[in-house]
């Protein structure tokens, strides 16, 4: 088995300003329980007690991105029996683009890139990320990516999904991983309704693959049910060969124990869905 999205960090090895700024509320919740060292070991226990022997790791808001990417690397040359990719932060529109990732494709680890289009409403409007989408050299570094058989894993809100559909469609040959299914943030019937509605623009992108991930972001006090709206439609729209199960540990632990987590995942995935959204998903696209 393979958790296809999770973090880890060392805070004596690179700086992520959010993990050093105490106080400060995030779209997901209070990240205070989690602004401490999160390395290997502590993940490695909890995903080898339910099953995974192998993951992917994804960028976390370093402001070096480099410089997470290689700390990355040298975690796992030092544990070579947990097989580790790694999605690193590169930012697409950069006039330096090239030279960045040269730079990363000399890591064995990294299979691809993420830049966050959209977090949620009220961050986005802060942030200004979701202006990407206007930026023609955000669609140009999509391709380039693609070029360098880097994959994209894209985080963003239902909003945009339409909107973005229309990018990606001009980047074919680039790999696009759904983060958090979509980041569903309104829970409310109508808002799931509208949130399967819009998936299918990114549904009908044959390079769009889900991840069935960070479903407790937007829903502290879940249960198994909670989750069953969101993965159903995942997995009808997309198919298990295109959908992966990602904890999105730690940050997801804030709302449950990873076992609990894997335990509801499995739970609502058909049994003879397992091993495509389990394994053979994550292992395809990733290359691990």
């Amino acid at each position: 088995m393979i958790d296809a999205h999770h973090h880890l960090w060392d805070l004596s090895a690179v700086h992520y300003p959010w993990l050093m700024a105490k106080g400060v509320e995030r779209f997901f919740g209070d990240p205070s329980p989690i602004q401490r060292d999160y390395l290997l070991d502590e993940f490695r226990a909890d995903a080898a007690a339910q099953g995974f022997s192998a993951s992917v790791h994804i960028q976390v808001g370093a402001e070096d991105g480099l410089a997470e990417a290689r700390w990355v690397q040298s975690v796992a040359d030092t544990t070579p029996d947990w097989p580790l990719a790694q999605v690193v932060f590169c930012d697409l529109t950069a006039p330096n683009l090239d030279t960045q990732l040269d730079a990363f494709r000399a890591l064995p680890t990294v299979k691809g890139v993420r830049q966050i289009v959209g977090r949620a409403p009220g961050e986005d409007s802060v942030t200004g990320t979701n202006d990407l989408l206007d930026n023609p050299r955000f669609l140009d570094g999509l391709r380039e990516a693609g070029r360098r058989e880097l994959s994209f894993d894209l985080q963003l809100i239902p909003e945009l999904m339409d909107k973005t559909a229309r990018v990606l469609e001009q980047a074919p040959d680039t790999k696009i991983a759904l983060c958090h299914a979509g980041s569903s943030h309104d829970r409310s019937p109508q808002g799931l309704a509208d949130w399967a509605t819009k998936l299918r623009d990114l549904t009908a992108l044959p390079q769009v693959t889900c991840k069935l991930s960070g479903l407790g972001m937007f829903q502290h006090d879940w249960a198994v049910d909670d989750f069953r709206p969101i993965i159903e439609p995942c997995l009808a729209q997309f198919g298990p060969d295109r959908c992966m199960f990602g904890s999105n540990f730690p940050v997801d632990s804030l709302y449950s124990d990873y076992a609990t987590l894997v335990q509801a995942h499995r739970a609502i995935v058909p049994q003879e869905m397992h091993k495509a959204v389990f394994h053979d998903t994550a292992a395809a696209f990733y290359a691990l």
